[in-house]
């Protein structure tokens, strides 16, 4: 197994975590936490922060909000944390939570603790010494796809998450929802945008269902088996689940596939190898997602064009805290420039009408 397949590095700049009191705080609260601790921080994830926390040899992942956070809503690290306590126990792929601290006197905002799971994390490179052929892709991408359909099929009502969120309107207060956030994060006007969401607004279907939905599946929240690529052992960052349509879930997995005939300026902003030659094609994608989970998938350019214009805006979001200085994290310099690619490619999408 390759030694990177989950890098951590030092903690950045600007991000640093006040460990004593940190370590107190989990000593008092894990009575297995023993020893000196130390901190680093996992290299990806453009959202809510991710460390690597060691105490002795118990090893954990603590997430917490951004630094200059202006999205409470998108950052809950309670709600997080509750989904993962009653989902842990009926979805094998969701990691254990451990610990829940709403106290900001320990790191200035809410956090919490929950179990490593140790495996591969594909992102736009494959990790070192990792030759993916076509059939693994084809394997792997019907994996990804049939483990949606299959979280779309727990009975979220016996797992005790009835009060995750309300299904009725879900796709209408998402639209409106996406479309006001973007606003707030706009910083350099993107005229395409608006265009996108009144065209989003104007063509909302009827609700298809109601379930626990995930909101931000794709390959780097996936963690993969070394041993069997096609095996997923965990699904990571449940920020954004809840109950709702699981078309419009669909929709998001759909954003980030990125295909190998796609325009060369979309391929580039791809989080995952889903252009190698094998992958499902996003068409082959839906056909077999309407085979496992039995839902008809009607309307696939809204779904798919609502997944895009939901991923730019979350991009602008973390563009809008690098240029409001909330954050230092030199990736973030030019996302804006990768919120116009989406934008003409779902923009082209409408045009045409029709998937690929």
């Amino acid at each position: 197994m390759p030694t990177d397949f989950n890098a951590t590095t030092p903690v950045r700049a600007g991000e640093e975590l006040p460990l004593e009191r940190l370590e107190l705080y989990l000593k008092e609260h894990l009575p297995d936490s023993t020893g000196t601790l130390s901190v680093e921080q996992f290299l990806q994830g453009h959202s809510n922060l991710t460390y690597l926390v060691r105490i002795g040899k118990l090893e954990l992942v603590l997430r917490r909000p951004p630094f200059g956070n202006q999205v409470k809503s998108a950052h809950d690290m309670g709600r997080e944390y509750r989904v993962l306590t009653k989902l842990h126990s009926v979805y094998k792929p969701a990691p254990r939570p451990y610990l829940y601290c709403d106290d900001t006197r320990i790191l200035g905002d809410s956090f919490y603790v929950m179990e490593r799971r140790y495996g591969l994390i594909f992102r736009k490179q494959l990790p070192p010494g990792i030759v993916v052929d076509h059939d693994t892709a084809k394997g792997l991408s019907e994996a990804v796809v049939d483990n949606l359909a299959l979280l779309h099929s727990l009975d979220y009502q016996e797992a005790g998450l009835n009060d995750l969120g309300k299904p009725d309107g879900y796709a209408q207060r998402q639209v409106m929802g996406w479309s006001k956030r973007y606003e707030q994060a706009m910083t350099d006007p993107i005229p395409g945008m608006d265009r996108i969401a009144s065209w989003l607004i104007e063509n909302i279907p009827q609700e298809s269902s109601a379930c626990v939905i995930h909101n931000d599946y794709k390959y780097d929240n996936l963690v993969l088996n070394p041993g069997d690529l096609t095996n997923i052992v965990a699904v990571l960052d449940w920020e954004m689940a809840t109950i709702g349509d699981p078309l419009m879930d669909l929709g998001t997995m759909l954003g980030y596939w990125i295909e190998a005939d796609d325009p060369a300026e979309l391929q580039a902003t791809a989080v995952g190898p889903t252009a190698l030659p094998g992958n499902l094609t996003r068409r082959e994608l839906i056909e077999r997602y309407q085979v496992k989970s039995g839902r008809e998938v009607t309307n696939a350019v809204f779904y798919y064009c609502f997944g895009i214009f939901k991923i730019a805006v979350i991009l602008q979001q973390i563009y809008a805290r690098f240029v409001r200085g909330h954050t230092r994290d030199a990736r973030f310099a030019n996302l804006n420039k990768i919120v116009a690619i989406m934008c003409q490619q779902a923009d082209a999408t409408i045009q045409k009408g029709e998937l690929k």
